[in-house]
């Protein structure tokens, strides 16, 4: 019987993409109610401070995306033990990891504070938010390795389940700690610190019933297998380097707009929020991949290999031309929706056009991401990032003088086009080392 491979990847990302555009509707949430205070500088430093954060967990994110690719090859393999071990490897990283960031809270401010550079009206209230939001790290970090373990078996409601109830409850005591309450920016923070625990708890109960169906058992001996922590690290480290250099583009992005002024970095960070739903929308269809093509390397099936990249990269491009019409076509009533101050309205309506043309750029490279992570070709990924970063610091460098703000996004643009690209280049030879047809 021939598979369904549409329907394969729609009941993969179909509920990835609805618990993925909860983050960026978290986000939209925020600005919103932050552009509801007077003055940019609420806004300001909620983006300032989220995006610290974005940077630290990013660094982080091989606890999400090596374990799926590792997890999708085990159960293409049938290897039930082995399935476990990798979810009690990841977990114990991630509890490890985030209690060192609370450790080293002080220096990541500081340093983060030093190289962003925002105004003083903004820095005192980035401070607040972040010194009650790091509590919640060791939480953020394992429901990153629990996500990518549901990837990984293709257990995608699950993972719909624990991320539409973290920040369907985020949202909730946002308005409530912010609007009812009166507490700012610290409202925010204390909303996602809590909801963010929540979240683990749930994610737990969750997977105590997929392993039920999985079957297997528990092996402490085979979980520390000398060999196995190898392929792990060697997995993680190659994304965390992938991971460090694309945050570092992102806070150099937001660095060079700050220094334009409090307005442009609040149109920015206001319009950052259209690519960030794109590309949560757009990653459905990535993370999709990373689960059948790992699946389909576990098994050793080259012709499966291909045909869940086809079937994928299909729908992300139809999906990215439609999200880049959206946004050209709702862009001006979306910033109205997010901010009531004027000025910064005024300002996000001139950079629109780039945030609208960002999806039908970024979608190579979110696909290619996935394709690569599923077969845990690691390596590729951290040196294509690296060149790309080289690029992105180039075309900065050429543009933003001449150009300013504008300069500063057609960079951004030239960054996601050249990730795609270099990934581009090492896919046939991916493609060929998958098993036989």
């Amino acid at each position: 019987m021939t598979e369904n491979w549409n329907r394969k990847t729609w009941a993969l990302a179909g509920p990835i993409m609805i618990s993925n555009i909860s983050v960026p509707l978290l986000g939209a949430v925020d600005t919103a109610v932050m552009g509801r205070l007077p003055g940019p500088q609420y806004l300001g430093a909620v983006a300032v401070g989220a995006l610290i954060f974005s940077f630290a967990y990013a660094g982080f994110n091989f606890l999400r995306m090596g374990t799926t690719g590792l997890t999708a090859q085990s159960y293409g393999a049938k290897d039930a033990d082995q399935i476990r071990a990798w979810l009690a490897r990841a977990l114990a990283l991630a509890v490890a990891a985030g209690v060192v960031l609370i450790a080293l809270q002080q220096a990541i401010v500081w340093v983060s504070l030093f190289l962003i550079d925002p105004s003083d009206q903004v820095r005192p209230l980035t401070e607040a938010y972040f010194n009650i939001r790091i509590w919640s790290a060791p939480a953020t970090l394992a429901n990153f390795a629990i996500l990518g373990w549901f990837f990984g078996v293709q257990n995608t409601r699950a993972a719909l389940i624990t991320q539409v109830a973290m920040n369907g409850a985020n949202i909730v005591l946002d308005i409530w700690f912010v609007i009812g309450l009166g507490w700012g920016v610290e409202g925010v923070a204390w909303a996602t610190l809590i909801s963010e625990i929540g979240a683990v708890a749930v994610g737990l109960w969750l997977v105590r019933r997929e392993l039920k169906r999985l079957g297997g058992h528990w092996n402490l001996k085979r979980a520390m297998n000398p060999d196995r922590l190898r392929v792990m690290m060697r997995v993680n480290g190659d994304i965390f380097i992938r991971s460090v250099f694309l945050q570092a583009a992102f806070l150099a992005f937001m660095a060079v707009g700050a220094r334009m002024g409090d307005l442009i970095l609040a149109a920015n960070a206001l319009l950052l929020n259209l690519e960030m739903f794109a590309a949560y929308a757009l990653d459905g269809f990535a993370n999709a991949v990373e689960a059948l093509a790992g699946e389909a390397i576990g098994a050793r099936q080259r012709h499966r290999f291909r045909a869940a990249v086809l079937a994928t990269t299909r729908w992300a491009l139809i999906f990215a031309a439609g999200l880049s019409v959206a946004f050209w076509g709702l862009g001006v009533l979306i910033i109205d929706l997010l901010s009531t101050v004027p000025e910064v309205r005024a300002t996000a309506y001139e950079y629109l056009l780039w945030a609208a043309l960002l999806p039908a750029g970024s979608v190579w490279s979110f696909q290619l991401d996935g394709i690569f992570i599923g077969s845990t070709r690691t390596a590729e990924m951290r040196n294509g990032m690296i060149i790309s970063m080289a690029v992105f610091a180039a075309a900065m460098a050429a543009l933003v003088p001449t150009w300013g703000n504008h300069g500063l996004w057609l960079a951004m643009w030239i960054f996601m086009v050249a990730r795609a690209v270099t990934l581009a280049l090492w896919y046939p030879r991916l493609e060929r080392s998958v098993g036989a047809d």
